[in-house]
């Protein structure tokens, strides 16, 4: 059973800080110009302890994780971060404008300690693997500063929304806290303290069944952590501190839960040559060109290019399509044939992933036609990985990469229903957006 606890969370005191300076992005989505960013920002920016500067004279006694774990308990004890008085849940929400359009959405959902489970309780479901560096650093992180300053994203089936009308409710009171962080998003806070409500919710959750959205990587370290200090007898009962997690849950049918494509670009491929992979690929798809000769014709002709790939996912244009740029003056639509034998051609790839166009993308496209291992792509050789399409196609006009593959997005609820079937997708096959900010609410497993 998925079990979800109250907690006093530390907070920045509000009455002294300006939230949208000191609060931060995930500690995976921070780039070095962000970290310096953050750092000028404020004295007292998250950074310093989400993702500190290494310093040339680091030592075993001195280093980015016992910076982070001094800095946390000064500012702790010189009032920075305060503790709220009593236990709560917390409602919260994400006010923001859909990238690439004008559409407006609200992403609402419930922040809670989470009792950690191995995958194979079958309540905590993953949807990809995690990587050794990053499960290191954020081992040695929680280590050290005993504290959780992010919440993991995860997903659940509220059906007959029996938590999202309590959560509408606590959302017409005044938030506890507001503001917009750097991409507009506005983030709200409200603490439900009523007990009768947190009963409610807590055994509204019992049943369900969640899934990682984000913050693989932060849940797998959780689980090693406990699995730490069970073994150095830090205490046996399930409500130990570190039995336990900080994770934010959404419901699958919240209008806010977004998910974007992850574009893909492959570059320094020995002998590359665009006409004969397309030529390989005949009679699995049929293709369309694009072309353009100036900066006029090339605006019009990815404009439609973009409409088309973006209409085969839906309605009755719906195929399975990829657009596809190398260059030369062309975007290319990649359209799979209705008599393609996906049977064959993706023999040994379980039949639920099949459906999936970045499935047929990697195992298809790049691992049997372009000859990219699955080790190369687990260890992002040859293959890059880009939110933004323009980005991927500019790394195709600039020389950095060979080829761009432009994908559409898979539904929140298709991951869910493959996650939970004890399928694992290729990495990056998802991007939750917008993600959750660090420093909203930590949880220290010290008090």
């Amino acid at each position: 059973m998925a079990r979800i606890f109250p907690f006093r969370a530390y907070r920045y005191d509000a009455s002294r800080f300006d939230l949208a300076r000191v609060l931060t992005q995930p500690y995976d989505k921070i780039t070095p110009v962000m970290q310096e960013r953050y750092y000028a920002l404020d004295a007292h920016n998250l950074v310093r302890i989400e993702k500190g500067r290494e310093e040339p004279d680091d030592s075993p006694q001195s280093n980015v994780y016992t910076r982070a774990a001094a800095t946390l308990d000064s500012w702790v004890r010189d009032g920075v971060l305060l503790q709220d008085a009593a236990p709560a849940l917390y409602a919260c929400s994400q006010e923001f404008i859909v990238p690439g359009s004008e559409q407006h959405r609200t992403r609402r959902g419930l922040v809670a300690l989470l009792g950690l489970e191995d995958y194979s309780a079958g309540v905590v479901f993953r949807h990809e693997y995690t990587h050794t560096h990053a499960r290191t650093d954020r081992l040695e992180t929680l280590r050290h500063t005993r504290a959780h300053t992010g919440q993991l994203l995860m997903l659940y089936d509220d059906s007959g929304a029996p938590v999202t009308s309590l959560l509408a409710t606590a959302m017409r009171q005044a938030p506890g806290s507001e503001f917009a962080d750097e991409f507009g998003v506005v983030h709200r806070l409200w603490p439900i303290h009523d007990l009768e409500a947190i009963q409610f919710l807590v055994a509204a959750m019992a049943d369900r069944k969640l899934l990682i959205g984000d913050g693989h990587h932060r849940y797998e370290v959780s689980l090693a952590y406990r699995n730490e200090c069970r073994a150095r007898g830090d205490g046996s009962s399930p409500d130990a501190p570190h039995e336990k997690t900080l994770v934010a849950l959404f419901a699958l049918n919240d209008s806010g839960v977004l998910v974007l494509p992850t574009h893909r670009t492959v570059g320094g491929l020995s002998g590359f040559n665009f006409s004969a992979f397309r030529k390989s690929l005949a009679g699995i798809f049929d293709w369309y060109a694009y072309p353009f000769s100036d900066d006029g014709e090339r605006a019009a002709a990815l404009a439609e290019f973009r409409h088309d790939l973006a209409a085969r996912a839906k309605g009755e244009a719906a195929r399975r399509a990829f657009g596809v740029y190398a260059g030369g003056g062309v975007f290319y639509l990649f359209v799979l044939r209705q008599d393609a034998d996906l049977d064959a051609l993706l023999d040994g790839v379980p039949e639920t992933q099949r459906a999936l166009d970045v499935v047929l993308l990697h195992r298809l496209l790049l691992e049997r036609r372009l000859e990219m291992t699955a080790e190369a792509v687990e260890h992002e050789r040859n293959i890059h990985y880009h939110r933004d399409a323009a980005e991927a196609l500019s790394a195709v006009d600039s020389g950095a990469a060979q080829i761009a593959f432009l994908l559409n997005p898979v539904s929140a609820r298709q991951v869910f229903d493959l996650a939970l079937a004890g399928n694992v997708l290729p990495q990056k096959s998802t991007d939750f957006y917008p993600k959750l900010l660090s420093g909203l609410a930590t949880y220290r497993l010290d008090g």
